[in-house]
């Protein structure tokens, strides 16, 4: 297959794009007329692209089924109409996450992924370590290796760095103070500011939500340094509860808006946005 030469990808237009051949996540997919899809991929090579999958509702051998959300793919993209969508020229299946699609609370939690990286992530701006973090939760959701939070608060951390937003953690975002020295073990979480503060630096009418420093130090471990090790921590009870709700509340803070799949998840586990 052809490699891709130096070109922009940028807002799905390929201009003069030979055929280019990448293992691709499909993260997104609408409707187009009676018989498209424009189907948005997360790509090993190509990071966040979206395609026009031509007949791909009524041609039962056009890609034979495989365009399911959250699929690990080997796609094909080229050129479409000049200044168009490139298109989605083949499809093979590599790995499908059944059971991600059969369980609603795994459904929730990749979308909530897929959306994030969706929204985060430039057109066309190659990124391999979120294609390798967005595989590897995949994978472990759909084996149910690790709990669905612990994943999500993995993904978020890892996510957040990433793509430069990363909460402030290690210090207090007023004093500056590192959180070894601070004597006391609940932290004030400061949303607005990024990250956690002393207590004695907000008034006590501030600050309503707290992380412990136990809860602290192991997002801290899964934002960094080797994906595999980083998969293995096993959150306490108490990291999982603060973690997956201090996440829940700074990512919709720090993206401008709350993410329609989490709603979804919040409704599906009985609390609210």
């Amino acid at each position: 297959m052809t490699t891709l030469s130096p070109v922009s990808v940028r807002d799905g237009t390929v201009p003069c794009l030979a055929p280019v051949s990448t293992p691709a996540i499909l993260i997104r997919r609408t409707e187009y007329g009676d018989a498209d899809l424009i189907v948005t991929f997360f790509a090993l090579r190509l990071g966040k692209l979206s395609l026009m999958a031509k007949s791909a509702k009524k041609s039962a051998r056009r890609f034979a089924g495989v365009l399911e959300l959250f699929t690990e793919l080997d796609i094909v993209a080229g050129a479409g109409r000049r200044g168009g969508l490139a298109l989605l020229q083949e499809a093979a299946l590599r790995n499908p996450y059944p059971a991600i699609r059969r369980d609603p609370f795994k459904t929730a939690y990749a979308s909530y992924w897929a959306e994030l990286v969706n929204d985060w992530m430039e057109e066309g701006i190659e990124n391999a370590e979120v294609f390798l973090l967005l595989r590897h939760v995949l994978a472990a959701l759909d084996t149910g290796s690790l709990t669905p939070a612990a994943l999500s608060i993995l993904f978020q951390m890892r996510l957040l760095r990433i793509s430069g937003h990363c909460p402030h953690l290690g210090r207090c975002v007023i004093c500056r103070c590192d959180i070894e020295g601070i004597l006391a073990d609940m932290l004030a979480v400061e949303i607005a500011r990024g990250g956690v503060a002393c207590p004695g630096c907000l008034p006590p009418e501030a600050g309503r939500h707290r992380l412990s420093k136990g809860t602290v130090k192991q997002l801290l471990w899964v934002a960094g340094g080797d994906l595999t090790r980083a998969g293995r921590m096993k959150f306490s009870p108490r990291a999982l509860r603060e973690g997956q709700a201090f996440l829940e509340r700074f990512v919709p803070y720090h993206l401008g808006r709350v993410p329609r799949s989490l709603k979804v998840l919040h409704q599906l586990r009985g609390n609210d946005v």
